[in-house]
């Protein structure tokens, strides 16, 4: 008993060749659906959301030309009353993550060391 062995095989893998591309094709389908599903939940959810923006508390504004205490107060984001601890664990805080030698801004760690220098002499 002989098969034809060659005309089996073709049409074993182009059976094989359409199934996998149908399962492709669903699966990428229900990703989609999943994604689009997702997409319209999280749309929903963050219009529950309060209007207000968490980074509103931050000063929107330039620096003055001469530093006040309020605006060393607002670069710090501490009071201006704030005791001096306070004042020294906000400047350490935003200088380690502005300090020119980590990429940082060598202009705003100026303005941070000025903002710390006029809180603390005010006390």
């Amino acid at each position: 008993f002989v098969i034809n062995s060659s005309y089996d095989v073709t049409a074993h893998r182009r059976m094989t060749s359409l199934m996998v591309a149908g399962v492709a094709i669903t699966g990428t389908a229900l990703v989609a659906r999943f994604l689009m599903k997702a997409a319209t939940e999280m749309k929903a959810s963050a219009s529950k959301l309060p209007k207000t923006s968490l980074l509103t508390s931050y000063y929107k504004g330039g620096f003055e030309p001469k530093m006040s205490r309020r605006e060393a107060a607002l670069i710090l984001g501490i009071s201006p009353s704030s005791p001096k601890d306070r004042i020294m664990t906000s400047h350490k805080k935003l200088i380690m993550l502005n300090h020119p030698d980590r990429g940082g801004s060598p202009y705003l760690a100026g303005k941070i060391n000025e903002a710390k220098s006029k809180l603390e002499k005010a006390d």
